[in-house]
């Protein structure tokens, strides 16, 4: 690493990314996916619970004075409201102070009012402490997804991002099977099981705070903010455990890396970044947040609304339902993950997402036509969100690689919110009212919009998709600090910089 000083600060040339890159899978980098990744199970338990308790917390002596369409419905919206609020402020601070400080302490905030949620005695505080679980888990999303994506090296970063956003399902099921458990009025009282779900939840996010205190803050991070020595110390650190753990010496790093160090990126530069040289990439990030936002969080909260109102399901049986579906939608990151690092992203993202609404369309016309029982219609849903869980995890995994360092928390922070605040909120809302209704018609309306929106951001996917298979993160965009010369490049070659032009 060579150093040397500048108007604008120093200047430093390092080969610390492509170190990163090159290294070779090995037990530390189970330990970054373990520490960082198992908090998407929490927040798969979270929403899976409540839609699976819906129907239980508006029975007289649940202890709460709430009906099942708040549950799904108004409660559903402000988790994810707050989820949409916290990313946005949490992800700026992400970008500012560092990864691994907004992991632990977003982290704690869902712990804490999680917990919280466990001892609701009224709506209004059901409806606040929902809020600021998502808000702890809005943050999670922004600096989680940076951490990932500058820790693991490029061959594997696809397959590794769709695992862990993946994992979010492994949640669901234990979410569908413990919501089994906790109505069981022969074990657990009505006013209590259900409390005892959320306080699960804040066990298990104690139990991840102490194991993610080993995962060091990002490299790529500290480079750009002048802690250059603590990241050569880090990776240093990675380098000797990965060598000892092979017995042989690691290949030499190819490439360099010269950036000029800064503290903070201005909301305009972030802005100019986003919106002008990389204007084609945010149509596509907006597009596969909103297509999954809708789908998910429309089905995820109203799938046991469904079941109790068309097909007589008891509200207590819901979750075996639930946790078959849960199962095929983490096989599909899980067996389909490898395919977006080998056979590309664009053929995967757009596939995926075409095939999902494809799927889904079938799924509406065999439900209109009355030809689908519980177990059938659960099995249509399984084939479905099986590409559809691949094709949403892409999506995060799209807006944390192709945007520039000094932007990633922040890029992830602001498509999420939008693009869920769009379809995430607005999805639970009129999801809860068309099922509501009891009217086929109005249940199908609804198959087909989240059909229709997944099927449209996978023709925008074919389009604009950018080809980030095994490329380092500073080839897909460069840094804003880059030095003139890198600066150069991405402007005059436009495979430097994600086969985009900066005029584009």
């Amino acid at each position: 690493m060579t150093t040397a000083q500048s108007a604008t600060g120093r200047t430093i040339t390092t080969s610390i990314p492509a170190r990163l890159d090159r290294l070779p899978w090995s037990r530390w980098h189970w330990t970054v996916v373990l520490g960082l990744g198992t908090v998407w199970i929490l927040d798969g338990l979270e929403v899976t619970v409540v839609g699976n308790i819906a129907g239980r917390l508006s029975e007289p002596g649940s202890g709460l004075p709430i009906t099942s369409g708040e549950v799904t419905g108004i409660a559903a919206a402000l988790y994810v409201a707050g989820a949409c609020a916290g990313a946005l402020f949490w992800g700026r601070l992400t970008d500012i102070w560092g990864r691994k400080k907004l992991f632990m302490i977003t982290l704690a905030v869902y712990l804490g009012a999680t917990a919280l949620t466990a001892v609701a005695f009224d709506t209004w505080w059901f409806f606040l402490f929902r809020f600021l679980t998502g808000f702890g888990i809005g943050g999670e999303y922004a600096a989680i997804n940076s951490a990932v994506d500058e820790l693991i090296p490029a061959q594997y970063r696809g397959r590794v991002d769709l695992m862990i956003n993946g994992s979010f399902w492994l949640g669901a099921v234990g979410g569908s099977l413990l919501s089994i458990l906790a109505l069981n009025t022969d074990i657990f009282p009505a006013n209590v099981g259900w409390r005892l779900t959320f306080a699960l939840g804040a066990v298990l996010s104690l139990v991840i705070l102490l194991v993610r205190r080993h995962v060091p803050e990002s490299p790529r991070w500290l480079l750009i903010h002048g802690r250059d020595e603590e990241a050569e110390r880090i990776v240093g650190d990675i380098e000797r455990r990965v060598e000892a753990e092979r017995n042989e010496p690691l290949p030499r790093p190819e490439g360099e890396l010269t950036i000029q160090q800064r503290k903070n990126v201005t909301f305009t530069e972030i802005a100019r970044t986003v919106f002008a040289k990389y204007r084609r990439r945010s149509v596509l990030g907006f597009s596969l947040f909103i297509g999954q936002a809708f789908l998910y969080n429309a089905i995820t909260f109203g799938f046991g609304a469904i079941l109790t109102t068309f097909f007589d399901v008891p509200s207590g049986s819901t979750g075996y339902y639930f946790a078959v579906i849960a199962v095929g939608n983490f096989m599909g990151p899980l067996l389909l993950g490898k395919l977006f690092d080998t056979v590309g992203r664009r053929v995967m993202i757009s596939g995926t997402y075409l095939l999902s609404g494809i799927l889904l369309f079938g799924t509406a016309w065999l439900f209109d036509r009355g030809s689908l029982s519980a177990t059938t219609l659960t099995a249509c849903w399984c084939a479905v969100l099986f590409f559809a869980s691949a094709g949403a995890s892409s999506a995060y995994l799209t807006v944390s690689e192709v945007f520039p360092m000094e932007t990633r928390a922040m890029s992830i922070a602001f498509f999420y919110a939008l693009g869920t605040a769009a379809g995430g909120i607005s999805g639970p809302l009129l999801f809860a009212k068309l099922t509501e209704t009891g009217v086929v018609g109005d249940t199908v309306l609804a198959f087909r919009i989240g059909a229709g929106l997944m099927c449209a951001a996978g023709l925008v996917a074919a389009f604009l998709a950018v080809n980030a298979e095994r490329r380092s993160l500073e080839d897909i965009a460069a840094p804003l600090t880059a030095a003139s010369k890198a600066k150069d490049r991405s402007r005059t070659d436009p495979a430097a910089d994600g086969s985009e032009p900066a005029t584009a």
